[in-house]
């Protein structure tokens, strides 16, 4: 699971969040960069993971099965949503560097600020 935090490099231990679309990092409690393709130079993604939550397949699971008996279940089970996270680097324009660990939200919105 994502913890959406910059895990290595400059800011490091600070947040990462977004607001009506721009993603940030939280350097204090009242200042932010936001990552705009104004502030960043490149980015990149190391490692892209899929996993479902054990919760959703359990839910699922036992829903599909009081409908629909052991198919149900099986059916439910496998349709629990995938949750992605993202490991990914970035390079700013002032040539700060930092590692990212975000959910899929937050990597969406970099990627459209960077388009």
């Amino acid at each position: 699971m994502a913890r959406n935090k910059v895990i290595k490099g400059d800011y490091a231990g600070c947040s990462v969040g977004s607001s009506f679309g721009i993603p940030y990092i939280s350097t204090s409690f009242t200042k932010s960069i936001n990552l705009t393709k104004e502030n960043i130079a490149s980015y990149e993604i190391f490692d892209e993971t899929k996993s479902k939550s054990a919760a959703s397949i359990a839910g699922r699971g036992l829903i599909g099965g009081f409908l629909l008996g052991p198919a149900g279940m099986l059916a439910g089970a496998l349709s629990a949503k995938a949750k992605g996270s993202y490991l990914v680097a970035l390079q700013f324009k002032d040539g700060a560097k930092c590692l990212l660990d975000i959910d899929e939200k937050i990597y969406k919105a970099i990627a459209k600020q960077m388009f």
